[in-house]
């Protein structure tokens, strides 16, 4: 549906690149981050800009298997190659990476990167207990006395908690436009949703976000139903980070007659998932939230689970799709477990599609694609 709240939301972050260098040139610091585990608030704490970093390109690739294996993962290639090729405007703003050790290949990459740009790996714990929250905050704690050296500043409990206030109404905001996917048929479809969540990770001033995310949240909260677009099957797309560059999935099953209306992946709903606890120990609220997010590198990772259950009662999900980047491990293996949970536990439908970034295989996966939904009609 036509939105002008989305047209104007759009032009603004058409300009990140540009702002990112304009703050920069102001003296601000940027710090890099790959994954949803690294802190935001804590960047925050010490004054500088947390920003995503790219990785959801085909364009990459080829520089970086030169020197990544061919058969790793294409997100892991994506964005070492922009780094070989120093053409992601993120990174190359970026005073430090904050980076993530989840599954091997990307511990492994971060090594390689380190001769590119400064990086601070941090050592997820893959066991979600109360010792791995302990440890995990431990880990938090030499973030904190690395940026305070690097960035020669005092990152105080006080500056925590206003950075967990403002990344908790930055969630809400985004949250509060995700949910308008509730609504049968939902005004927002799967593309819609994924190029809104990919272009506010790179947004430098969060406050803005906010504002225009509740403009959008505000003005398609009015639609009358009977002004939406007719919906097909409702799907739940689970696994795997996208973005653009990295949508053909999500693209092809709205092109084939399916309405994605929840991504429960890291690039989207997964981050709305991180409200905090404003009140408690800061650094400690911190490890236990970021620590409890359902990544598959998790073992056991009960919490997929219960997300999974959550938000298909929530969206009135008709199917499940789990998506799996060639390579991948441990999404890969997971997914036996997620389709056994679909199947018998949601008594829903369940497609894995296992790919890469590349087209190559466009027109098979639409033909999978094309017969799953007619299983739907």
């Amino acid at each position: 549906m036509p939105c002008e709240s989305l047209e104007k939301f759009n032009a603004v972050t058409d300009r990140n690149v540009l702002a990112l260098q304009e703050a920069k040139s102001a003296g601000k610091k940027v710090v890099g981050q790959y994954c949803i585990y690294s802190p935001l608030e804590i960047a925050l704490a010490a004054g500088a800009i947390p920003v995503s970093l790219c990785g959801t390109k085909n364009d990459s690739i080829a520089a970086a298997e030169t020197m990544l294996p061919r058969v790793l993962c294409p997100l892991i290639k994506s964005s070492f190659g922009f780094a070989l090729q120093d053409s992601c405007p993120y990174l190359a703003a970026s005073d430090i990476v904050v980076a993530d050790a989840t599954c091997d290949g990307k511990k492994k990459m971060y090594e390689l990167l380190n001769h590119y740009k400064p990086v601070m790996l941090l050592q997820l714990p893959q066991i979600q207990d109360e010792d791995a929250a302990r440890y995990w905050r431990g880990q938090f704690a030499a973030l904190v006395a690395r940026l305070e050296k690097d960035f020669n500043v005092s990152i105080t409990e006080e500056k925590l908690r206003d950075a967990i206030r403002l990344t908790n109404r930055l969630r809400r905001a985004l949250k509060n436009v995700l949910d308008l996917a509730r609504r049968k048929p939902s005004p927002l479809s799967g593309m819609d949703i994924l190029s809104l969540c990919f272009r506010a990770s790179f947004m430098p001033d969060y406050e803005q976000c906010i504002a225009l995310l509740d403009d959008i949240a505000a003005e398609i909260g009015r639609a009358t139903p009977d002004s939406l677009p007719a919906g097909g099957p409702r799907i739940l797309l689970t696994g795997v980070p996208t973005g653009m560059g990295s949508h053909k999935v999500i693209q092809l099953l709205e092109t084939c007659g399916a309405h994605v209306v929840c991504i429960d992946n890291c690039t989207c709903y997964k981050k709305v998932l991180l409200q905090m606890d404003e009140n408690r120990d800061p650094l400690s609220e911190l490890a236990e939230r970021y620590l409890a997010m359902h990544c598959s590198v998790m073992s056991p990772n009960p919490h997929r689970y219960e997300v999974l259950k959550k938000l298909s009662e929530e969206f009135l999900i008709d199917a499940v799709v789990d998506l799996t980047w060639q390579g991948c491990q441990t999404y890969d293996v997971e997914s036996w477990s997620v389709k056994k949970y679909v199947r018998e536990e949601l008594r829903l439908p369940f497609l894995q599609i296992v790919t890469d970034y590349s087209e190559t295989d466009t027109e098979q996966l639409k033909v999978r694609i094309e017969a799953f939904l007619e299983m739907l009609a």
